[in-house]
């Protein structure tokens, strides 16, 4: 078997330079072929590069990296206990991959899946591999991701694989060799997009002119399936995500978003009666296929891991009862195994009847007597590492190392721990990884590259995506092509020799179409949604307030006034310090909006994200540099500008459904209860000269004020058109209004004619606003009104929420 760390075996005539374009330090293996031929496309690629020129390719790839930034693309990142979202990493340049050489990878692929499939489920079904000896049981019994719970259950769809990724490597031979697989819960796919999307914002004159094969058509048939075998039960189907803090959360907003799935969380779950149900706005609503893009483990705290707090209890027991559709089956993650790759040569060739046609790198597990005194004698040549590992050896600096770097005193231990326990550790040769360019300070530098390639089942059986991402390393040490060490992805471009269809996600022409119900939305995301119109308004509310403090004292430059202690001895109520020119309270409040906000990305555009994030960091940007008076005054114009840029944004372009009701909820609650709270504030007994005025200012409403009435502002005209103009729309009964609407459009809000709970509260609070008074509303019948308010908050929690 040839090893992937073989010399190259070029000629000495390989060139250094390609179309006149400069490579440092010599020419990526990805290429040319082993003879020193350059592969095809790359020298159209280069041609095309040198003819732009170097300073028009960085502003072009400076244009991808722009997008990736509007569009909010990131990646999480781990550094001990702390996670940070980074940027995208998009290597600029893609890597080509001609049809013939991509059909052979499809075709290995495709006959590698299927092996996978037949493995597992015999696994979990009759167990003849271990019988037979084809499989030491050791190998199963003792992996962590054998769940001894999903023994015997067979998958609703009659598969255990649905959506696997391959790991592949180019060897010195030019052929691919499989470095790993991924059938726990693949990432990846979504990103691919982004890189595609990026990359073609960049070179979209070249990417047209290359015959590249699209994406869209892999996705769409994977979506007709889920939604077929979802259908055929009577359930709805959704991508079941750990939460916001996974490193790939974006990725799962976005593959939602971009194939109309419902994006749930463990707690958006319950099983009632054996079957698995959605929390919704509507109540209970059943669903029957979940694409799982968390560990298995996590899944079901009731029969897996106990201490999982992003599990669904009862999720196990429902598989059993055959009313949930999982892609893919919980516990096939034990196929990433690390040792199970030294026995899939001889699985193919039992359970297929024919070799491999992708190879794999050579692994001896040290469970097995030859096998183990092979390693110990062929120490210093191969990786070391965890048999039951589930990482690729080069992403696994830990626990994986080259038998020569090891130091001597160390050495002697580990081979004292094979010998004596054998089956916990793997050999493997050592990997080679071919390079491909990237672009670095106007030069191509060769750098290690892996091709992530994605296989998913369909109506038609499997089917490859024609692409994929590469992952390209940071440095041209293998160990940095993880992206948790810096390394970056880049597009995978599959070169047709004809021009490629244009294909996309719209539905055939004579196609039924099927419009999604108004009660669709989880109970989650429509309290994310509430709150995130709340601290929005909040932070409206914040900004006119701290504004009208800081235009008053840049013009009296004293702090002692009456006027400034009052408004200062308000915001100390709800933990704003007037005396900070932008003080933490606000901040809070605005990464507040964006933390709710960010719970919901796939019900959120990806402009209304951009202009929440643009808001975000405009306002930590002015925290370290506006001064007191004038200067804060301006800055809270500022973001006062950009956050009615994000509300306008999002009213006027959120579609009318359930999502925008329970937006406009929080929005219409938070509004009515700050203009209650601060009317009562600055017309109560101690309130000073130039209360009132500043409450109009802080209303909004001073030119209202004057076209509607014919006096100076008073006490009792700035009342009647702050708290009960039903014309004004900063007026708290026109938020009543509102409410009212809103809720009695919602799920349940009128049933028979009869108004809910929460219809009649608001209707109850609207009424008496209605019929009252300005000299009525005292500052304790403006406190009795934001209590009330708040109170109908629960009524819709209660009703919605629970």
């Amino acid at each position: 078997m040839k090893t992937l760390d073989q010399e190259h075996d070029r000629p000495p005539a390989a060139p250094s330079i390609i179309a006149g374009y400069q490579l440092h330090p010599g020419v990526p293996d990805e290429m040319v072929d082993p003879a020193g031929n350059i592969r095809p496309g790359w020298s159209k690629l280069m041609a095309a590069f040198d003819k732009l020129g170097a300073e028009e390719l960085g502003a072009r790839f400076e244009r991808a990296d722009q997008y990736l930034r509007d569009a909010g693309v990131f990646y999480r990142t781990y550094d001990g206990t702390e996670s940070k979202e980074r940027a995208w990493p998009l290597a600029h340049i893609p890597l080509l991959v001609d049809e013939a050489d991509w059909a052979r990878i499809s075709t290995g692929l495709i006959q590698r899946a299927e092996l996978l499939e037949t493995v597992v489920a015999d696994i979990y079904g009759d167990n003849k591999l271990i019988q037979e000896g084809l499989l030491p049981p050791e190998l199963i019994a003792q992996n962590s991701e054998f769940l001894r719970p999903l023994v015997g259950i067979k998958p609703t769809s009659g598969h255990f694989l649905h959506f696997c990724a391959f790991e592949l490597g180019r060897g010195p031979d030019g052929a691919w060799w499989v470095l790993g697989d991924r059938t726990q819960a693949p990432s990846g796919a979504g990103f691919a997009l982004e890189n595609r999307v990026a990359t073609t914002h960049a070179l979209s004159d070249i990417y047209a002119d290359m015959n590249v094969q699209r994406l869209a058509g892999f996705f769409r048939d994977f979506r007709d399936m889920l939604f077929a075998d979802a259908k055929r039960d009577g359930g709805w189907v959704g991508i079941l995500t750990p939460g916001q803090l996974n490193e790939t959360y974006f990725e799962h907003a976005y593959i939602a978003r971009y194939l109309g799935l419902m994006l749930l969380e463990g707690e958006d779950l319950v099983v009632q009666d054996d079957k698995v149900m959605v929390r919704t706005v509507a109540g209970l609503m059943p669903i029957t296929a979940l694409w799982r893009r968390m560990d298995a483990s996590f899944v079901d705290p009731l029969e897996l891991r106990y201490d999982s707090r992003i599990g669904t209890p009862g999720m196990v027991e429902a598989l059993r009862h055959g009313s949930i559709s999982m892609i893919n089956a919980l516990g096939t993650g034990l196929l990433e195994t690390r040792a199970l790759a030294a026995f899939m040569p001889r699985l193919a060739r039992k359970l297929l009847g024919t070799t491999l046609l992708l190879p794999e790198i050579a692994t001896w597990w040290c469970g097995q007597p030859a096998e183990q005194q092979h390693v110990i004698d062929n120490f210093d040549d191969l990786m070391i590492g965890p048999a039951f590992s589930t990482t690729l050896p080069f992403d696994d600096q830990i626990g994986t190392q080259l038998g020569s770097t090891i130091p001597p005193e160390e050495k002697a231990r580990m081979i004292a721990a094979i010998r004596a326990n054998g089956s916990d550790y793997v050999g493997q040769e050592q990997v080679q990884l071919s390079t491909a360019p990237v672009y670095v300070d106007g030069k191509l530098q060769p750098r290690p590259i892996t091709l992530r390639v994605y296989a998913a089942r369909t109506q038609d059986g499997w089917t490859i995506m024609p692409g994929g991402f590469a992952r390209v390393g940071s440095s041209p040490d293998a160990s940095a092509i993880a992206m948790q060490r810096g390394g970056q992805a880049a597009d995978v471009w599959v070169l047709s020799s004809k021009p490629v269809e244009h294909v996309s996600l719209l539905p055939h022409d004579g196609k039924q179409m099927v419009r999604t119900a108004l009660g669709d939305l989880p109970s989650r995301a429509a309290d994310n949604l509430i709150w995130l119109g709340r601290y929005a308004e909040r932070c409206e509310a914040t900004l006119r307030i701290l504004r009208a403090y800081n235009a008053r004292l840049a013009e009296l430059s004293n702090t002692d006034l009456p006027i400034l202690t009052h408004c200062a001895d308000f915001l100390e109520t709800v933990d704003v310090d007037a005396t900070q020119p932008m003080p933490d309270g606000l901040l809070a409040s605005i990464n507040s909006a964006v933390r709710s906000a960010g719970q919901i990305r796939d019900r959120f555009s990806p402009d209304g994200w951009l202009a929440l994030n643009d808001l975000q960091k405009t306002a930590q940007r002015f925290a370290r540099r506006v001064r007191p008076g004038d200067d804060s005054s301006h800055a809270m114009t500022v973001l006062l500008r950009k956050l009615a840029g994000f509300s306008g944004l999002v009213h006027e372009n959120m579609y009318r459904f359930a999502g925008w009701r329970f937006l406009e909820l929080g929005r219409r609650l938070e509004r009515a209860i700050q203009i209650a709270r601060i009317a009562s504030w600055l017309t109560n007994e101690d309130a000073p000269d130039g209360a009132v005025e500043m409450l109009l200012e802080i209303g909004d409403s001073v030119m209202s004020h004057r076209r509607r009435y014919s006096v100076t502002a008073g006490t009792q005209s700035v009342i009647d058109l702050l708290i009960l103009d039903p014309l004004n729309p900063r007026s708290a009964i026109f938020q009543l209004a509102e409410l009212r609407s809103q809720i009695e459009k919602l799920p349940g809000g009128v049933v028979d004619g009869q108004l809910s709970p929460a219809a009649k509260a608001a209707l109850e609070i609207e009424t008496e606003l209605r019929i009252a008074e300005a000299i009525d509303m005292t500052p304790e019948r403006l406190d009795k009104l934001s209590i009330d308010i708040v109170g109908l908050s629960g009524h819709i929690a209660a009703a919605y929420l629970v």
